[in-house]
């Protein structure tokens, strides 16, 4: 991968994550998304905050991510909930994982432009992050079942 090539593929994972963030602050907090974004903007994206320096996000990929999210979230969650296990909903789940499950879901309806693996192997990493191997492997699971059926 080249230099150009590697820089945009870092600044998409740290919009990713960003997304991730913003939506969930979005459900807990009710934030409006127009100030959600503009806090972001303004203050999150490539920021560095209490001495950690946060990665410079490809911006107009985080607004397109958080605002088809938000967007298309019945549809999204529709399908996310259809991919549960029998007596599961998406209340059940940790809020965390369910931001990762939507923002996975949009990129897999949403952006063609972004291979399926690309999106799977992301959002995985995300799931690293704030979680153990058995929940990556979950969010592992649900997107490859609903990329199958998205992109097929």
């Amino acid at each position: 991968m080249n230099a150009k090539a590697n820089s945009r593929s870092k600044s998409r994972s740290a919009a990713r994550l960003a997304a991730v963030q913003a939506l969930y602050q979005i459900d807990m907090e009710k934030t409006p998304l127009a100030r959600l974004l503009d806090e972001f903007h303004q203050h999150r994206l490539g920021a560095e905050i209490e001495d950690e320096q946060y990665a410079d996000a490809e911006v107009a990929f985080f607004d397109d991510i958080v605002k088809g999210v938000d967007a298309r979230r019945q549809e999204i969650d529709t399908l996310i909930s259809g991919r549960l296990a029998e007596g599961w909903t998406l209340t059940r789940l940790d809020k965390t994982m369910v931001q990762i499950l939507r923002t996975g879901t949009y990129e897999l309806i949403g952006r063609a432009d972004v291979p399926k693996a690309a999106v799977i192997t992301e959002y995985v990493d995300v799931a690293h992050a704030f979680f153990e191997a058995r929940e990556a492997k979950f969010v592992n699971g649900i997107l490859d079942a609903i990329g199958k059926d998205a992109r097929a």
